[in-house]
């Protein structure tokens, strides 16, 4: 790819190291980084990945360049090698041998071994595995456990807050009629992880128990062995041995659903660290015309009194609502804390529509086997903030992620909104992966109306890059643009990449009801104008501007679900204006896609989709689906 091309679609010009489709009868897998993705039987993905991962105290990843890498191919099967170093703080090594196997019956091995010569301080190290979730959420599967029990069980529908299973050896599932997959893991006890939770598409299976203590050492010169072995049992008959064909062709088809729905407003996150920037920005011409600004107030982040004159100046010059968002210390008594933010809100004149209160702590995680930290009730919380702000709507949530609140859920009964928040970047950056996590927000909306039912719901702001992490003591600093988790900046949010992402996070959102939606800040490194503190005109409009913009347009709109013949590839919904009827189609690959649109109607028929292009096209009035 052109280096031009690439930083207009990634924001860098940077490319991800290029995967090797490993084969082995009907056996395929990617490697990529001494990993396997996408391992797949007869065209169908068994497994999204096998990694060998080592992460630091504030659940970091390490990045190891490999060395010794050695991969040899044959008609039947395929064998690689490598080994690794991990540099970790005060000059402690880690070093890692691997060795991956597969053979043409279906059978794959990883092995890793990790040793130290210094003794190596993790939160975790050895093997993760991922299942997949569309077409498997649901499904039974026979769990075999570290004492030789079998269970026999469902992978989730609905999102556990905690571990669905434990002390795991072994886990079958069934990966298409008459195919059956083991994984087995040996060397330590493993469990499992909804990773749905952060809006990861994939159910984790990992090794070490959150329960026990971490971060841990690993002694000097003391080796740790995992192996994961793959098993695939094919019991389907000869004539029905057939080479995949499902979800090959070459041409995506578009048909109308049946789910409908109004679109929800748009909102956009201000901070007082970028209130001057942003009230340039929103005097602009062409800033977007969103529906509601998400005012950002933190007292333990320093935040007072000049937040409040900053944030009336801008409720001046918008024309919509606005909803102010508290990080409450809970430092002291409650009425007290809350009143006094009351006070410098009255006196700056800012009276926002709505207010959303989280307690400061709840913004950090508490994994199986932490202690829960010290928190006054919530049902305190909401009482107080429901008298210091008498008269405005009080919402509730969390001001971190779903994890959170599916965690730690919050009376809701007298709240008149939900809120969270979701990233894509807390386990892993690569492109594809940030993708997929569109796939894990349906299952995620679904899972908050079945507790909270048809309370007005609201996401966001959620975006690319991490604004804060409930997982570590410090979001990751990213000064040369790379793609890595937990970052606060991430180069993507400058490409087409991100607009793609937004405008396929609103398809997979849709069907939920959202009252307000929240993509992007207006400034600063989650914002739709590039540039921190720098005058807006120097800095110039990301490629998601324009889609905050038109979404705001259609915001209260009638929309009607489009059934993608491959989501995981282009998405799409149809929107009724006073204007008339558009479709929304999205690519979120960096590849061109050739669609068939004839049954959406549409005025000028588009067989392709640019990489990451987000577009959208005008419908036939005598053909209209909406």
């Amino acid at each position: 790819m052109a280096a031009d091309l690439a930083f207009q679609l990634y924001g860098t010009r940077q490319a991800e190291p290029a995967s090797r489709i490993l084969k082995a009868g009907k056996l395929t897998a990617h490697l990529a980084g001494g990993n396997l993705r996408a391992i797949s039987y007869d065209g169908v993905e068994v497994l999204r990945a096998i990694s060998y991962l080592v992460r630091d105290r504030d659940w970091g990843t390490y990045d190891p360049t490999l060395a010794n890498l050695a991969v040899t191919e044959t008609d039947t099967g395929f064998t690689v090698a490598y080994t690794a170093r991990c540099n970790g703080p005060e000059g402690t090594v880690l070093d890692i041998t691997a060795a991956i196997e597969g053979t043409a019956d279906g059978a794959m091995t990883f092995k890793g071994t990790a040793h130290s010569i210094t003794g190596f301080e993790t939160n975790r190290c050895g093997f993760c595995i991922l299942h997949p979730i569309v077409g498997v959420a649901g499904t039974p599967v026979s769990v075999e456990h570290v004492d030789g029990s079998i269970e026999d069980a469902e992978l989730p529908d609905l999102i556990e807050p905690w571990q669905p299973f434990k002390d795991m050896r072994a886990i079958t599932h069934t990966a298409l009629p008459g195919v059956n997959v083991e994984c087995r893991m040996d060397g330590d006890a493993f469990e499992m992880e909804d990773q749905r939770n952060w809006s990861d598409a994939s159910y984790k299976t990992y090794v070490r128990p959150l329960a026990l203590p971490w971060p841990y050492r690993i002694p000097a010169n003391e080796p740790v062995t995992q192996q994961i072995t793959l098993t695939i049992t094919d019991s389907r008959a000869a004539l029905d041995d057939r080479p995949a064909s499902a979800g090959n062709d070459a041409i995506i088809r578009l048909t109308p659903g049946t789910l409908t729905g109004a679109m929800p407003a748009i909102g956009l996150l201000i901070t007082p660290e970028e209130a001057k920037a942003s009230l340039a920005a929103l005097r602009q011409s062409d800033a977007p015309k969103v529906q509601d600004l998400l005012f950002h107030f933190d007292p333990i982040a320093g935040h007072d009194a000049r937040a409040f004159i900053a944030f009336a100046e801008m409720t001046a010059v918008h024309d919509g609502t606005t909803t102010l968002e508290i990080a409450v210390p809970c430092k002291g008594p409650l009425d007290g804390e809350l009143q006094e933010i009351a006070t410098w809100m009255r006196a700056a004149n800012f009276a926002p529509n709505a207010i959303m209160v989280c307690p400061s702590v709840d913004r950090q995680s508490t994994p199986p086997g932490s202690s829960w930290p010290d928190c006054p009730p919530l049902a305190e919380v909401y009482a107080a903030a429901a008298k210091a702000f008498a008269g405005i709507r009080l919402g509730g949530g969390m001001l971190s992620y779903f994890t959170e609140l599916n965690r730690k859920r919050v009376p809701g009964e007298n709240l008149a909104f939900i809120s969270h928040c979701t990233n894509p970047i807390v386990h892993a950056a690569d492109d594809i992966s940030v993708m997929q996590t569109l796939e894990a927000l349906p299952f995620i909306t679904r899972s908050v109306r079945a507790v909270y039912g048809d309370k007005p719901y609201r996401i966001g702001p959620s975006t690319i890059p991490m604004r804060q992490n409930p997982y570590g003591s410090r979001t990751m600093d990213n000064p040369q643009g790379n793609r890595m988790p937990m970052a606060n900046r991430d180069p993507r949010h400058n490409g087409k990449f991100a607009a793609a992402f937004a405008a396929g996070y609103i398809a997979s959102v849709l069907n939920a009801g959202l009252e307000t939606l929240t993509l992007s800040a207006l400034t600063g490194p989650f914002g739709l104008y590039a540039g921190e503190l720098e005058p807006v005109e120097e800095g110039g409009m990301r490629p998601l501007h324009a889609i905050v913009k038109r979404l705001a347009e259609l915001a209260g709109q009638n929309w009607q679900a489009v059934t993608s013949s491959a989501p995981d590839k282009v998405l799409a919904f149809t929107v009724q204006t006073t204007a008339g009827g558009i479709a929304w189609i999205v690519n979120l690959t960096a590849v061109q896609q050739s669609i068939d649109t004839m049954q959406l109607g549409l005025s000028s028929l588009r067989t392709h989709l640019a990489p990451f292009e987000a577009t959208h096209i005008a419908i036939q009035a005598a053909k209209g689906t909406t």
